[in-house]
């Protein structure tokens, strides 16, 4: 399928994200609006530490009320390499750094409305070496066993799109880990 892009205009542009609208020409040669979220990238982290727990954060997400349990994460600065990005985020947000970083896939977050890309990395030879945290993070680090927190993803207590979709590319990667 062949679509055309016929303009781009900048609607916003904040200090994640800029939101565009284009005007495409379809396959079909109608005209359509797509508005757009333009994002550098982020990176997910599966931090295991040698118990075999996962260190998850909860963290409160405006957007979605309440708290959520999630893995550590973050965005990319602009031309970051994600593997620096991945070791500054699992130390300001966990207060561990990792001996080990693996990178173990990558996906779309949401390619319907964003360009938001994320690299999963697995971050293992854990030792405390903590960063202070973003002004506006509060979040509380919670060690679970692996295999709890991947039954916890199963039975939808942990409803944040990229842990789930970090957790099942990594589930080849953590068989080792499950206790």
């Amino acid at each position: 399928m062949q679509f055309e892009l016929l303009n781009s205009e900048t609607l916003y542009r904040g200090r994640v994200f800029t939101i565009r609208r284009d005007l495409l020409r379809t396959p079909d040669g109608r005209t359509t609006k797509f508005d757009i979220v333009e994002h550098h990238g982020s990176v997910v982290i599966l931090p295991i530490d040698g118990e075999g727990n996962l260190l998850l954060v909860r963290q409160y997400r405006h957007a979605a009320a309440e708290d959520l349990l999630e893995l550590p994460a973050g965005t990319l600065e602009p031309n970051e390499p994600p593997e620096i990005c991945a070791q500054r985020e699992v130390r300001e947000e966990t207060g561990m750094a990792a001996k080990k970083l693996e990178k173990i896939g990558e996906f779309y977050l949401a390619p319907g409305y964003s360009t938001e890309f994320m690299i999963v990395y697995l971050a293992t030879g854990l030792h405390t070496d903590p960063l202070e945290p973003d002004a506006d993070e509060f979040l509380q680090v919670e060690a679970i066993p692996l295999a709890d927190a991947i039954a916890m993803a199963e039975s939808g207590q942990m409803p944040d799109a990229k842990s789930l979709a970090a957790l099942f590319m990594a589930r080849p990667h953590l068989e080792k880990y499950l206790k």
